[in-house]
């Protein structure tokens, strides 16, 4: 099942309470929901998840899927640790429900930000907090705009971003995003943003090697900043690995050439670890397992495992100082909930049991294991597999019929009649949840990024299931 699967999964004996209502009518006539089409409000069936346990979730039907997305590639604890998180929750709730980090501090958020520190690489010590990513990174815009502006550098207002890559909704990080169509209807955006390559190997040529690919990269890099005004840039935001276009790995020396750039120009680098950060890539940071120092780190997702909504900036001290030292005296941006201390309580709860069940550890120890079963799926459908790229628990399959031309040209079945009529009913009916997607240059990418406590005997499921639905989908449209 993708994100907006409609078919029938396999039922089990899990008996989660039934709704006396009809939901899904309920959701279809008043809530406006995320990304979602407009047959799901009018002819699709829509599903209603009731309750949800270790790597699966349930719907009210009872039917059990298994979550192959950890929710939106955040819930890294699974669906088992709810009651635990729970209790920290209610204690705080009962303790002090709210109050705000504006010129006042409380335990959790203090707490909090003192254990991402210690996580965190190198001098990135401040942590400032936000609801989400899309606000984590709207704040780290401001943070650096405003560090340069405190420095007479006040021409620095652009920033660097990669192509395909996605940052947020909001109006700052949806202009970071190097997605066409997630940008167009609400342009003209901030400006001053340029894209660059991103570090997609698939289609490169057949004779290029790691070190010529990484040359041309940084290459193309120097190129733009130079033809933009060195002095006219802000920073460089990447992801760690790329979720948009479908788990892009860097190619060795990529990150620490990005950092010399950014030194030689005195350009910040910002590191978008929504996605990457706490465990999804075996280190508790992406920057950390690809070996480079950012001057700040955004995240989101994994830091409470999604039990709360809770994002942030991790910056240097020479960043923060030089903001407080000046003129203004302070980072001049504010949000009611950020720090929220239920939130903060959830995520302190949140990274104690990440430590103390060795969630990290889990990832490290059982990424190759996933690769290998991953790769042999690659093999067995190779009539629709051309690529299977990523890291840790996050791995796409770029799916093609020509082989030769690296794409989907399949004479009767286009790329998106397979994902439509035949893949995501699969999905759907195995009870596989993934994220099915048509890429920017119109291939399907078929991404899984499971919960960061799925165990060997998970990693055999997560596969099986891929692999009957893959079965079901080339047999029924006849490729």
């Amino acid at each position: 099942m993708t994100l907006d699967s409609t078919a029938e999964a396999t039922t089990t004996t899990a008996t989660p309470a039934v709704p006396t209502e009809n939901l899904s009518e309920i959701a279809k006539r008043h809530l406006v929901m995320n990304f979602t089409s407009a047959a799901k409000y009018r002819d699709a069936d829509l599903p209603i998840f009731v309750r949800g346990e270790h790597c699966s979730v349930f719907d009210e039907n009872g039917t059990r899927f298994f979550d192959g997305l950890a929710g939106l590639f955040c819930v890294q604890l699974g669906y088992t640790y709810g009651a635990e998180v729970g209790n920290a929750v209610r204690e705080q709730m009962a303790a002090l429900p709210y109050q705000t980090t504006w010129s006042v501090a409380h335990p959790p958020a203090a707490k909090l930000a003192q254990k991402i520190a210690e996580l965190a690489p190198g001098d990135l010590n401040r942590v400032f907090f936000a609801s989400g990513g899309g606000e984590s990174n709207e704040a780290a815009i401001k943070l650096a705009r405003q560090y340069h502006i405190t420095r007479g550098e006040h021409s620095r207002y652009k920033f660097l971003a990669r192509r395909v890559a996605y940052h947020g909704t909001s109006f700052g990080a949806m202009s970071l995003n190097g997605m066409t169509d997630v940008r167009k209807m609400f342009e003209p955006l901030m400006n001053g943003v340029r894209h660059t390559h991103n570090t997609k190997r698939y289609r490169r040529p057949e004779a290029e090697t790691e070190k010529e690919f990484t040359q041309f990269l940084l290459g193309e890099l120097e190129s733009l900043i130079i033809q933009e005004g060195a002095d006219t840039i802000a920073a460089i935001i990447m992801e760690p690995l790329q979720n948009a276009g479908g788990s892009l790995t860097p190619p060795a020396g990529y990150f620490q050439g990005v950092r010399e750039l950014c030194d030689k120009y005195g350009i910040l680098m910002i590191a978008d670890e929504v996605i990457t950060g706490y465990g999804r890539l075996g280190s508790w940071f992406g920057s950390d397992h690809y070996g480079f120092q950012p001057d700040m780190i955004t995240f989101a997702k994994g830091i409470a495992s999604a039990y709360m909504p809770l994002g942030g900036v991790i910056a240097s001290d020479q960043i923060i100082e030089t903001v407080l030292d000046g003129p203004v005296g302070m980072f001049n941006h504010a949000l009611t909930y950020g720090g929220h201390p239920v939130a903060c309580a959830a995520a302190l709860k949140n990274l104690e049991i990440m430590e103390r069940e060795g969630v990290v550890e889990n990832v490290a120890e059982l990424s190759p294991y996933l690769g290998e079963k991953l790769d042999g799926l690659a093999q067995k459908h190779s009539v629709i597999v051309g690529d299977l790229r990523g890291d840790g628990f996050h791995r796409t399959f770029e799916l093609v019929t020509d082989k030769e031309a690296k794409s989907w040209t399949h004479e009767n079945v286009s790329a998106a009649e397979f994902v439509g009529s035949y893949l995501n009913p699969a999905l759907a009916e195995v009870g596989l949840i993934c994220r099915v997607a048509i890429d920017a240059e119109g291939n399907p990418l078929v991404q899984v990024s499971p919960p960061l406590v799925m165990g060997r005997e998970d990693i055999d499921e997560l596969t099986g299931l891929l692999d009957q639905a893959f079965t079901l989908a080339i047999e029924r449209a006849g490729i």
